[in-house]
């Protein structure tokens, strides 16, 4: 059994901004990427490596060595579409998989009948693995991304203030981003064979 949760949520500022705050955004320890490109279509596609801090109950913390129960390796897949004006993004926890595995599916797309606006729906699927323990550990899980969710809001709404401020008129635009990701892969694909594109999940 998987535990659904979605909600949508309105961002007052325009979605050119929240996906340039959104690449900015601190809420991670760590962030490897593991492939970029931008096809003809003028998509962008990353997957990227994080880690980010998350205790676990404490009555689970003894099944784990101290240094890899307080952190989460997390894939990224996402999707920067310039035509629809959307930024979609898939995510799912490496470690800790068996105990609880949580994915994440979140679209930013700007609003039509307001370009002010941005609209963000975000759904997410908590399952367990661990036999006659599944139901509180999914209803835990629920809790916790809830209060997740609420910090990484915090933290785009960071990454926005920034972006108004003197240092904004320095930033580049998502244009801008994604034609610097194409000359980035360009140059890439010249220096070395090609490499297999991995799958992507949004």
């Amino acid at each position: 059994m998987v535990k659904y949760f979605s909600n949508d949520i309105d961002i007052k500022t325009t979605w050119d901004q929240v996906v340039s705050a959104f690449w900015q955004s601190s809420h991670v320890l760590t962030e490897d990427v593991v492939f970029r490109e931008v096809t003809a279509d003028r998509r962008l596609l990353s997957r990227r490596l994080l880690t980010k801090t998350n205790r676990m109950p404490r009555w689970a913390e003894f099944l784990f060595p101290s240094n890899l129960s307080r952190s989460v390796y997390i894939v990224e897949d996402s999707v920067v579409d310039l035509f629809t004006k959307s930024l979609t993004t898939y995510t799912w926890n490496l470690n800790h998989a068996t105990l609880m595995k949580v994915e994440e599916r979140c679209v930013f797309r700007e609003s039509n009948e307001q370009p002010a606006l941005t609209l963000l729906r975000r759904e997410a699927w908590i399952s367990s693995g661990v036999y006659g323990f599944s139901r509180p550990i999914q209803e835990f899980g629920l809790s916790r991304f809830k209060s997740n969710q609420v910090k990484s809001m915090k933290g785009l709404e960071y990454a926005l203030s920034n972006l108004h401020g003197e240092a904004a008129l320095h930033q580049p635009s998502v244009r801008n981003t994604v034609k610097a990701a194409a000359e980035k892969a360009k140059t890439l694909a010249s220096a070395g064979a090609p490499q297999k594109q991995p799958q992507q999940y949004v």
